[in-house]
């Protein structure tokens, strides 16, 4: 059961992940198009990819990762270095969202430099989760990173927040 879960959790992330670091070389062709039709076409592939390829991908990534957790209980310093860049995955999944219902609209182009800054992001973010997941680096939960112990954020959260928090 653990090894099918974690397979469909590796080729979910291969499909977010790749498809994340395609998009924007999608999103560049928009200033190569010259008529309406290609215009059409293009949104279309990339509405498709990211609607019904990517957004998937995600949820099942997500979704199958955290029954792993679950199952086998990952309470490392690793691990929650592991989560933060998958959430900051997440955040360039709902921006790249946000730049599609832009980009077709009339006039609008994708620069060169947000093009390789977008990809050059998302690779180091994926490289980063990459990294955290086949090294596991031991990290100690002192005193400054007390985050990471079970119930470490919940703590922090407490301590700062103006708000009552139970």
């Amino acid at each position: 059961m653990m090894t099918t879960l974690k397979f469909f959790h590796i080729a979910a992330i291969a499909l977010w992940a790749g498809g994340l670091i395609s998009l924007p070389g999608l999103y560049a062709q928009r200033a190569s198009v010259r008529d309406e039709e290609s215009l059409y076409r293009l949104q279309m592939m990339v509405r498709f990819a990211y609607v019904a390829v990517i957004s998937p991908a995600a949820f099942i990534a997500i979704a199958t990762g955290t029954v792993l957790i679950f199952g086998q209980q990952t309470f490392a310093g690793w691990f929650s270095i592991k989560l933060f860049f998958v959430s900051a995955l997440v955040v360039l999944h709902v921006l790249a969202g946000l730049v599609i219902i832009r980009l077709f609209r009339q006039g609008e182009t994708y620069p060169q430099w947000q093009f390789v800054l977008t990809t050059a992001a998302t690779s180091a973010v994926v490289l980063a989760i990459m990294f955290m997941v086949l090294a596991k680096p031991s990290i100690h939960a002192g005193g400054s990173l007390a985050v990471f112990e079970p119930g470490g954020l919940h703590r922090l959260a407490r301590a700062v927040s103006p708000w009552t928090i139970p």
